[in-house]
C-alpha cells in the first residue's frame, strides 16, 4: 500500500504542474495538510519534505514552503493588481522562487525639491524632501530589473537609513502605519539597444523591455512612492489580477 504522505505530496505536485500553484506561491502548511487530509503531523511533515526533496519547492525558515521556478527559461512572473505580491516585495519573491537576489545601488540621494510624474494620464507630485534610490536587481548573477524609486521623506522620515532589499510597501504599512488606498500602474514596452543610455543590463543585443510606472497613494491622496522600473522582456512575463466592480454590472 502506497504511504499516505506520498499521496499527499503527489496531489500538491499535481497542483504545481497544472499551474494552480505558481512559482513563488506558498504551498499548504503542515497544519493545513493535517486539517485537510486528516493526518498526523509526522505524515504532513514527511509530505512537505518529499515535495522539497523532489525539487518542486523550497522551505524558507520562519516563512513557509514555496514553489520553485522550474520553467525552462526561468522566466519570472510579475503580477499587477496583487497587493499580496506588492507587499511581499522583490527580494522576498525571488527567494521564494529559488533564486539568490542581490542589489547594486547606483544612486541614493535626497532631492529637496521633490518630484513629479505622469502615470495613467494623471499628474502626481511628491513634495520634497524625497529619497531617490536607483538600483539594479539581480537574480543569481544576472541583472533582471533596473529600478528607480522616489519615496516621501515627509511621510517616511529616516527611511533612507534602511537597507534597500526591504519590502518598502510593508515598511510603509508596518513601520510608518500608512494606510495604502491605491496603487496605480501603467505598463509599456521598448526595445533597448546595447549602446543606449538605458542599457544598465550589460546587453550585447537588442532586447525588449517592460517599463512599469507606478504610484502608491495613501489616505487623503498623499503620495508616498513613485517608481519607474525596466524589466527584461526575455526574463519576465506579466499577469494581471482584476477585481470586478459589481456596481457596474448591468
Amino acid at each position: 500500500m502506497r504511504p499516505k504522505f506520498l499521496s499527499i505530496s503527489d496531489a500538491v505536485i499535481e497542483k504545481i504542474k497544472s499551474g494552480e500553484l505558481q512559482p513563488g506561491d506558498k504551498i499548504p502548511s503542515e497544519n493545513e495538510l493535517i486539517r485537510y487530509y486528516e493526518v498526523s503531523n509526522t505524515t504532513a511533515r514527511k509530505s512537505l519534505l518529499d515535495i522539497e526533496n523532489r525539487g518542486w519547492a523550497k522551505r524558507i525558515k520562519g516563512k513557509g514552503t514555496f514553489v520553485l521556478n522550474r520553467t525552462v527559461d526561468h522566466r519570472l512572473t510579475r503580477t499587477l493588481g496583487s497587493i499580496y505580491a506588492t507587499r511581499r516585495g522583490f527580494h522576498e519573491s525571488l527567494l521564494a522562487e529559488g533564486f539568490k537576489p542581490h542589489n547594486l545601488v547606483l544612486e541614493k540621494t535626497v532631492m529637496d525639491d521633490g518630484i513629479s510624474s505622469e502615470i495613467g494620464g494623471k499628474h502626481f507630485i511628491i513634495e520634497g524632501p524625497v529619497l531617490k534610490i536607483h538600483q539594479l536587481r539581480y537574480a543569481d548573477d544576472e541583472i533582471i530589473k533596473d529600478e528607480t524609486k522616489y519615496i516621501s521623506l515627509t511621510l517616511c522620515p529616516k527611511i533612507n537609513r534602511m537597507p534597500t532589499e526591504i519590502s518598502y510597501f510593508k515598511v510603509y504599512e508596518d513601520t510608518y502605519h500608512l494606510r495604502i488606498d491605491e496603487v496605480k500602474q501603467t505598463l509599456s514596452t521598448e526595445i533597448v539597444e546595447p549602446d543606449s543610455e538605458l542599457n544598465n543590463f550589460e546587453l550585447t543585443k537588442s532586447t525588449p523591455m517592460f517599463i512599469l510606472d507606478s504610484v502608491v497613494i495613501c489616505k487623503d491622496e498623499k503620495i508616498v512612492e513613485m517608481e519607474r522600473s525596466f524589466y527584461r522582456g526575455d526574463k519576465y512575463k506579466f499577469a494581471i489580477i482584476a477585481s470586478p466592480d459589481y456596481n457596474d454590472v448591468q
